[in-house]
């Protein structure tokens, strides 16, 4: 089974990559960008059960995937 797992900084946290990639955008004549917020990206195979999955991964991101303080995470777990 895959499992894919989203982790972005908190709205109130500051993001200078964001920004960053923002600037460079309008500079290159994206104007119509209006934020830009960066993140992570995992995807995720597991062997095992779905039974029991979602609890597992949420585990793996409290744990080490994410940092609950600054950072806000989704999991998606696409239908096979």
């Amino acid at each position: 089974m895959k499992a894919i797992v989203h982790v972005v900084l908190k709205k109130d946290v500051l993001d200078p990559q964001g920004k960053a990639v923002e600037a460079a955008l309008r500079t290159l004549g994206f104007g119509e960008v209006a934020e830009v917020r960066q993140g992570k990206f995992f995807e995720i195979t597991l062997d095992g059960h779905r039974d029991d999955a979602s609890a597992r991964l949420d585990r793996m991101c409290e744990e080490l995937l994410a940092n609950p303080v600054i950072e806000d995470y989704r999991i998606t777990i696409p239908d096979a």
